[in-house]
Protein backbone atom coordinates (compact mmCIF):
# COMPACT_ATOMS: atom_id res chain seq x y z
CA UNK A 1 0.00 0.00 0.00
CA UNK A 2 1.49 2.96 -0.94
CA UNK A 3 1.50 5.70 1.88
CA UNK A 4 4.09 8.27 0.31
CA UNK A 5 3.08 11.98 1.70
CA UNK A 6 0.30 10.25 3.21
CA UNK A 7 -1.53 10.49 6.86
CA UNK A 8 -0.85 6.61 7.12
CA UNK A 9 -3.68 4.78 9.20
CA UNK A 10 -6.38 6.70 11.07
CA UNK A 11 -8.86 6.58 13.27
CA UNK A 12 -12.14 7.93 13.33
CA UNK A 13 -13.43 9.14 16.69
CA UNK A 14 -16.62 10.06 18.14
CA UNK A 15 -18.07 12.38 20.76
CA UNK A 16 -21.27 12.05 22.51
CA UNK A 17 -22.99 15.41 23.57
CA UNK A 18 -26.22 14.73 26.35
CA UNK A 19 -27.56 18.16 26.56
CA UNK A 20 -30.13 19.46 24.78
CA UNK A 21 -29.66 19.42 20.68
CA UNK A 22 -32.35 22.39 19.11
CA UNK A 23 -33.06 21.46 15.49
CA UNK A 24 -33.96 24.07 13.15
CA UNK A 25 -37.53 22.54 13.32
CA UNK A 26 -38.40 23.27 16.87
CA UNK A 27 -37.36 19.29 17.37
CA UNK A 28 -34.82 18.44 19.89
CA UNK A 29 -32.63 15.53 20.00
CA UNK A 30 -30.38 14.09 22.88
CA UNK A 31 -27.92 12.52 22.93
CA UNK A 32 -26.17 13.70 19.90
CA UNK A 33 -23.57 11.90 19.28
CA UNK A 34 -20.59 13.27 16.00
CA UNK A 35 -18.20 10.95 14.62
CA UNK A 36 -15.02 12.90 13.69
CA UNK A 37 -11.65 12.70 12.22
CA UNK A 38 -8.55 15.15 12.44
CA UNK A 39 -5.06 15.35 10.87
CA UNK A 40 -2.41 17.44 11.59
CA UNK A 41 -1.33 19.14 15.05
CA UNK A 42 -3.23 22.26 16.49
CA UNK A 43 -0.75 25.07 16.82
CA UNK A 44 -0.26 27.04 20.04
CA UNK A 45 -2.38 29.84 19.53
CA UNK A 46 -5.03 27.32 17.36
CA UNK A 47 -5.17 29.59 14.39
CA UNK A 48 -4.54 26.83 11.61
CA UNK A 49 -7.98 24.94 11.83
CA UNK A 50 -9.42 23.61 8.65
CA UNK A 51 -12.77 22.24 8.56
CA UNK A 52 -13.65 19.90 5.77
CA UNK A 53 -17.10 18.79 5.28
CA UNK A 54 -17.90 16.07 3.04
CA UNK A 55 -20.81 15.72 0.55
CA UNK A 56 -24.40 13.96 0.63
CA UNK A 57 -23.13 10.42 1.50
CA UNK A 58 -19.78 11.15 2.40
CA UNK A 59 -17.99 10.35 6.05
CA UNK A 60 -15.72 11.21 8.61
CA UNK A 61 -13.08 9.90 6.73
CA UNK A 62 -11.48 12.23 4.31
CA UNK A 63 -7.48 11.33 4.39
CA UNK A 64 -5.58 8.30 5.26
CA UNK A 65 -5.90 5.28 5.35
CA UNK A 66 -8.89 3.86 7.56
CA UNK A 67 -8.48 2.01 11.26
CA UNK A 68 -10.95 -0.57 10.35
CA UNK A 69 -9.52 -0.98 6.10
CA UNK A 70 -5.99 -0.69 5.61
CA UNK A 71 -7.12 -0.76 2.17
CA UNK A 72 -9.87 2.15 3.01
CA UNK A 73 -8.28 5.55 1.56
CA UNK A 74 -9.87 8.75 2.47
CA UNK A 75 -12.51 10.15 -0.01
CA UNK A 76 -10.30 13.71 -0.12
CA UNK A 77 -7.14 11.83 0.61
CA UNK A 78 -5.80 13.28 -2.59
CA UNK A 79 -6.07 17.09 -1.45
CA UNK A 80 -5.09 16.28 2.43
CA UNK A 81 -1.82 15.15 4.11
CA UNK A 82 1.81 16.18 4.58
CA UNK A 83 2.52 18.30 1.53
CA UNK A 84 -0.20 17.99 -0.12
CA UNK A 85 -2.85 21.17 -0.80
CA UNK A 86 -4.41 21.24 2.26
CA UNK A 87 -1.36 20.35 3.82
CA UNK A 88 -1.40 19.03 7.61
CA UNK A 89 2.31 20.37 8.62
CA UNK A 90 0.83 23.46 8.41
CA UNK A 91 -2.85 22.86 9.09
CA UNK A 92 -4.84 21.05 11.62
CA UNK A 93 -7.92 19.57 9.76
CA UNK A 94 -11.48 18.22 10.75
CA UNK A 95 -13.67 16.55 8.63
CA UNK A 96 -16.94 15.12 10.54
CA UNK A 97 -20.14 12.98 9.63
CA UNK A 98 -23.05 15.11 9.28
CA UNK A 99 -26.19 14.85 11.65
CA UNK A 100 -28.57 12.02 10.00
CA UNK A 101 -25.95 10.21 8.28
CA UNK A 102 -25.25 6.90 8.93
CA UNK A 103 -21.35 7.08 9.36
CA UNK A 104 -21.49 7.48 13.17
CA UNK A 105 -23.23 10.38 13.63
CA UNK A 106 -26.46 10.15 15.01
CA UNK A 107 -29.26 9.98 12.52
CA UNK A 108 -32.44 7.33 11.87
CA UNK A 109 -30.59 3.97 11.72
CA UNK A 110 -28.86 5.19 15.46
CA UNK A 111 -31.17 4.19 18.73
CA UNK A 112 -33.47 5.91 20.17
CA UNK A 113 -32.87 6.38 23.69
CA UNK A 114 -36.74 6.38 24.84
CA UNK A 115 -37.66 3.83 22.88
CA UNK A 116 -35.18 1.30 22.89
CA UNK A 117 -35.44 1.10 19.19
CA UNK A 118 -34.00 2.89 15.88
CA UNK A 119 -35.69 6.13 15.66
CA UNK A 120 -36.36 5.12 11.85
CA UNK A 121 -38.75 7.88 10.88
CA UNK A 122 -39.14 9.25 14.15
CA UNK A 123 -35.95 10.95 13.62
CA UNK A 124 -36.63 14.96 12.90
CA UNK A 125 -35.83 16.11 9.76
CA UNK A 126 -32.37 17.96 9.83
CA UNK A 127 -31.70 20.93 7.81
CA UNK A 128 -27.87 22.39 6.73
CA UNK A 129 -28.06 24.49 9.77
CA UNK A 130 -28.19 21.81 12.21
CA UNK A 131 -24.96 20.40 10.51
CA UNK A 132 -23.13 23.20 11.23
CA UNK A 133 -24.65 23.61 14.58
CA UNK A 134 -23.47 20.17 15.31
CA UNK A 135 -19.90 20.84 13.61
CA UNK A 136 -19.96 24.03 16.20
CA UNK A 137 -20.47 22.05 19.03
CA UNK A 138 -17.49 19.30 17.70
CA UNK A 139 -15.23 22.06 17.44
CA UNK A 140 -16.15 23.97 20.84
CA UNK A 141 -15.26 20.34 22.03
CA UNK A 142 -11.97 20.51 20.86
CA UNK A 143 -11.09 24.05 21.80
CA UNK A 144 -11.46 25.45 18.54
CA UNK A 145 -12.98 29.19 18.43
CA UNK A 146 -11.59 30.14 14.70
CA UNK A 147 -11.66 28.52 11.91
CA UNK A 148 -8.87 29.23 9.61
CA UNK A 149 -10.95 27.61 6.38
CA UNK A 150 -13.43 25.90 5.72
CA UNK A 151 -13.86 24.11 2.91
CA UNK A 152 -16.19 21.33 0.97
CA UNK A 153 -17.65 20.27 -2.47
CA UNK A 154 -21.79 19.85 -3.35
CA UNK A 155 -23.54 18.89 -0.16
CA UNK A 156 -19.99 20.00 1.63
CA UNK A 157 -19.94 23.19 0.13
CA UNK A 158 -23.54 23.94 0.80
CA UNK A 159 -22.11 23.96 4.40
CA UNK A 160 -19.18 25.72 3.74
CA UNK A 161 -21.91 28.43 2.84
CA UNK A 162 -23.94 28.06 5.88
CA UNK A 163 -21.05 28.16 8.01
CA UNK A 164 -19.72 31.56 6.68
CA UNK A 165 -23.02 33.32 6.81
CA UNK A 166 -24.43 31.62 11.02
CA UNK A 167 -20.66 32.43 11.55
CA UNK A 168 -19.44 35.16 10.08
CA UNK A 169 -16.94 36.16 13.27
CA UNK A 170 -15.54 32.41 13.07
CA UNK A 171 -14.78 31.58 9.27
CA UNK A 172 -11.98 33.44 8.44
CA UNK A 173 -11.56 32.10 4.42
CA UNK A 174 -14.12 29.07 2.59
CA UNK A 175 -13.87 27.73 -0.38
CA UNK A 176 -16.95 26.67 -2.06
CA UNK A 177 -16.61 24.06 -4.86
CA UNK A 178 -19.52 22.61 -7.19
CA UNK A 179 -22.40 23.90 -4.51
CA UNK A 180 -24.96 26.91 -4.34
CA UNK A 181 -26.79 28.60 -1.63
CA UNK A 182 -30.40 26.71 -2.60
CA UNK A 183 -30.87 23.79 -5.63
CA UNK A 184 -32.34 24.09 -8.90
CA UNK A 185 -35.78 22.39 -8.97
CA UNK A 186 -33.87 20.10 -11.67
CA UNK A 187 -31.98 19.16 -8.56
CA UNK A 188 -34.95 18.67 -6.23
CA UNK A 189 -37.05 16.51 -9.15
CA UNK A 190 -33.67 14.31 -9.27
CA UNK A 191 -34.31 14.17 -5.18
CA UNK A 192 -37.68 13.23 -6.08
CA UNK A 193 -37.45 10.47 -7.96
CA UNK A 194 -34.88 8.98 -5.65
CA UNK A 195 -37.29 9.64 -2.96
CA UNK A 196 -39.93 7.86 -4.62
CA UNK A 197 -37.74 4.54 -5.30
CA UNK A 198 -37.01 3.82 -1.73
CA UNK A 199 -40.66 4.84 -0.15
CA UNK A 200 -42.24 2.15 -2.88
CA UNK A 201 -39.85 -0.28 -2.22
CA UNK A 202 -42.15 -2.87 -1.04
CA UNK A 203 -39.61 -3.28 2.14
CA UNK A 204 -39.21 -0.10 3.20
CA UNK A 205 -42.40 -0.82 5.45
CA UNK A 206 -42.59 3.05 6.42
CA UNK A 207 -38.73 3.24 7.60
CA UNK A 208 -39.05 0.45 10.06
CA UNK A 209 -36.79 -2.31 7.86
CA UNK A 210 -34.12 -2.65 10.36
CA UNK A 211 -33.35 -6.08 11.39
CA UNK A 212 -35.20 -6.96 8.38
CA UNK A 213 -35.03 -7.33 4.61
CA UNK A 214 -33.45 -3.71 3.39
CA UNK A 215 -35.24 -1.82 0.77
CA UNK A 216 -32.19 -2.63 -1.71
CA UNK A 217 -33.77 -2.16 -5.13
CA UNK A 218 -35.57 1.18 -3.93
CA UNK A 219 -32.09 2.64 -2.43
CA UNK A 220 -30.15 0.78 -5.56
CA UNK A 221 -32.75 2.68 -7.70
CA UNK A 222 -32.25 6.25 -6.08
CA UNK A 223 -28.50 6.13 -6.23
CA UNK A 224 -28.84 5.43 -10.03
CA UNK A 225 -30.68 8.25 -10.54
CA UNK A 226 -28.22 10.30 -8.24
CA UNK A 227 -25.39 9.10 -10.57
CA UNK A 228 -27.23 10.60 -14.05
CA UNK A 229 -26.52 14.25 -12.44
CA UNK A 230 -22.74 13.55 -11.10
CA UNK A 231 -21.66 12.91 -14.60
CA UNK A 232 -22.15 14.86 -17.97
CA UNK A 233 -22.73 14.15 -21.56
CA UNK A 234 -19.26 14.03 -22.30
CA UNK A 235 -18.29 11.56 -19.73
CA UNK A 236 -20.77 9.23 -20.63
CA UNK A 237 -19.87 9.26 -23.91
CA UNK A 238 -16.48 8.69 -23.51
CA UNK A 239 -17.09 5.93 -20.46
CA UNK A 240 -19.64 4.25 -22.54
CA UNK A 241 -20.57 5.57 -25.96
CA UNK A 242 -23.99 2.79 -27.15
CA UNK A 243 -21.70 -0.06 -26.52
CA UNK A 244 -23.71 -3.19 -25.46
CA UNK A 245 -22.05 -4.97 -22.42
CA UNK A 246 -21.90 -8.15 -24.06
CA UNK A 247 -23.00 -9.55 -27.47
CA UNK A 248 -26.12 -10.55 -27.52
CA UNK A 249 -29.23 -10.06 -29.65
CA UNK A 250 -30.69 -6.06 -29.05
CA UNK A 251 -34.20 -7.38 -29.50
CA UNK A 252 -34.57 -8.95 -25.86
CA UNK A 253 -34.29 -7.42 -22.24
CA UNK A 254 -31.65 -10.02 -21.25
CA UNK A 255 -28.71 -7.50 -23.27
CA UNK A 256 -27.74 -4.48 -21.67
CA UNK A 257 -25.72 -1.50 -22.67
CA UNK A 258 -22.64 -0.79 -20.57
CA UNK A 259 -24.33 2.82 -19.19
CA UNK A 260 -26.80 0.30 -17.80
CA UNK A 261 -24.65 -2.33 -16.27
CA UNK A 262 -22.49 1.18 -14.92
CA UNK A 263 -25.52 2.38 -13.14
CA UNK A 264 -26.89 -1.26 -11.88
CA UNK A 265 -23.24 -1.58 -10.38
CA UNK A 266 -22.59 1.50 -9.03
CA UNK A 267 -26.62 1.70 -7.49
CA UNK A 268 -26.68 -1.77 -5.88
CA UNK A 269 -22.82 -1.55 -4.70
CA UNK A 270 -23.85 1.44 -2.66
CA UNK A 271 -26.82 -0.33 -1.04
CA UNK A 272 -24.17 -2.26 1.10
CA UNK A 273 -22.31 0.94 2.83
CA UNK A 274 -25.28 3.65 3.05
CA UNK A 275 -28.49 3.13 4.82
CA UNK A 276 -32.20 4.32 2.91
CA UNK A 277 -33.50 5.99 5.50
CA UNK A 278 -30.50 9.00 5.69
CA UNK A 279 -30.89 8.61 2.08
CA UNK A 280 -34.24 10.59 2.47
CA UNK A 281 -32.79 12.81 4.84
CA UNK A 282 -29.99 13.80 3.20
CA UNK A 283 -32.00 14.67 0.43
CA UNK A 284 -34.60 16.58 2.11
CA UNK A 285 -31.92 18.26 3.82
CA UNK A 286 -30.30 19.71 0.63
CA UNK A 287 -34.05 20.36 -0.95
CA UNK A 288 -34.90 22.53 1.82
CA UNK A 289 -31.69 24.05 2.30
CA UNK A 290 -32.19 28.10 1.36
CA UNK A 291 -29.73 30.31 2.14
CA UNK A 292 -32.31 33.51 2.37
CA UNK A 293 -34.24 31.64 5.40
CA UNK A 294 -34.63 33.59 8.51
CA UNK A 295 -32.83 36.84 6.56
CA UNK A 296 -35.18 38.16 4.59
CA UNK A 297 -34.30 37.68 1.28
CA UNK A 298 -30.78 35.91 -0.38
CA UNK A 299 -28.81 39.62 -0.93
CA UNK A 300 -29.37 40.05 3.01
CA UNK A 301 -27.98 36.23 3.52
CA UNK A 302 -25.25 36.43 1.44
CA UNK A 303 -24.57 40.27 2.96
CA UNK A 304 -23.42 37.95 6.13
CA UNK A 305 -20.35 36.60 4.63
CA UNK A 306 -17.50 38.22 5.77
CA UNK A 307 -14.69 35.62 4.83
CA UNK A 308 -12.35 35.67 2.11
CA UNK A 309 -13.64 33.19 -0.56
CA UNK A 310 -13.34 31.29 -3.29
CA UNK A 311 -15.98 29.61 -5.34
CA UNK A 312 -14.97 26.70 -7.58
CA UNK A 313 -17.55 25.66 -10.01
CA UNK A 314 -16.24 22.86 -13.49
CA UNK A 315 -17.53 23.97 -16.80
CA UNK A 316 -19.92 20.56 -17.83
CA UNK A 317 -21.30 20.48 -14.00
CA UNK A 318 -24.96 19.58 -14.66
CA UNK A 319 -26.23 19.72 -10.87
CA UNK A 320 -24.84 22.73 -9.92
CA UNK A 321 -24.90 25.10 -12.78
CA UNK A 322 -22.44 27.82 -13.22
CA UNK A 323 -25.25 30.88 -12.81
CA UNK A 324 -26.14 29.68 -9.22
CA UNK A 325 -22.09 30.62 -8.63
CA UNK A 326 -21.92 33.65 -11.12
CA UNK A 327 -25.91 34.92 -8.72
CA UNK A 328 -23.84 34.94 -5.43
CA UNK A 329 -20.44 36.18 -6.43
CA UNK A 330 -22.39 39.52 -8.17
CA UNK A 331 -24.30 39.75 -4.66
CA UNK A 332 -21.35 39.69 -2.66
CA UNK A 333 -19.16 42.14 -4.80
CA UNK A 334 -21.79 44.68 -4.22
CA UNK A 335 -21.22 44.22 -0.59
CA UNK A 336 -17.36 44.76 -1.38
CA UNK A 337 -16.66 40.97 0.04
CA UNK A 338 -13.68 39.57 -0.79
CA UNK A 339 -14.44 37.13 -3.38
CA UNK A 340 -12.63 35.03 -6.16
CA UNK A 341 -14.13 33.08 -9.44
CA UNK A 342 -12.76 29.95 -10.82
CA UNK A 343 -13.92 27.84 -13.23
CA UNK A 344 -12.03 24.06 -14.35
CA UNK A 345 -12.74 23.33 -17.54
CA UNK A 346 -13.30 19.49 -17.09
CA UNK A 347 -15.47 16.86 -18.59
CA UNK A 348 -16.11 14.57 -15.67
CA UNK A 349 -19.49 17.00 -14.35
CA UNK A 350 -20.47 17.23 -10.96
CA UNK A 351 -17.79 14.47 -9.46
CA UNK A 352 -15.14 16.35 -11.01
CA UNK A 353 -14.51 17.96 -7.41
CA UNK A 354 -13.54 13.90 -6.30
CA UNK A 355 -11.86 13.82 -9.89
CA UNK A 356 -10.20 16.36 -11.42
CA UNK A 357 -7.39 16.63 -8.32
CA UNK A 358 -4.40 18.36 -10.65
CA UNK A 359 -6.74 21.82 -11.02
CA UNK A 360 -7.77 21.53 -8.03
CA UNK A 361 -5.21 20.93 -6.07
CA UNK A 362 -3.00 24.34 -8.11
CA UNK A 363 -5.88 26.29 -7.19
CA UNK A 364 -6.76 25.34 -3.41
CA UNK A 365 -3.17 26.00 -2.55
CA UNK A 366 -3.09 29.07 -4.10
CA UNK A 367 -5.60 30.55 -2.58
CA UNK A 368 -4.52 28.86 1.12
CA UNK A 369 -1.27 29.76 0.96
CA UNK A 370 -1.99 33.75 -0.21
CA UNK A 371 -4.28 33.51 3.18
CA UNK A 372 -1.75 31.98 5.51
CA UNK A 373 0.84 34.55 4.28
CA UNK A 374 -1.46 37.74 5.03
CA UNK A 375 -2.17 35.97 8.37
CA UNK A 376 1.24 35.74 9.44
CA UNK A 377 2.86 38.89 7.89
Amino acid sequence: MDKENSLGIVKTLHVTFKDEFFLESGRMLSPVTIAYETYGTLNSDKSNAILVCHALTGSAHAAGYSSNDENSKGWWNEMIGPNKPIDTNKYFVVCSNILGSCYGSTGPSSIDPYTGSRYALKFPVVTIRDMVKAQKKLLDYLGIEKLFCVAGGSLGGMQALEWSITYPEIVENSIIISAAGRITPMAMAFNTVGRYAIIKDPNWQEGNYYDKTAPKDGLAIARMAGHITYLSDASFNSKFGRRLGHQDSIFDFSSSFEVENYLRYNGYKFTERFDANSYLYLLKAMDIFDLSYGYGSYSEALKRLKANSLFIDFTTDFLFPAYQMDEMCDIMKTYGNKVERVTIDSDYGHDAFLLEFDDLSAVTFSFLEKAWRKKNV
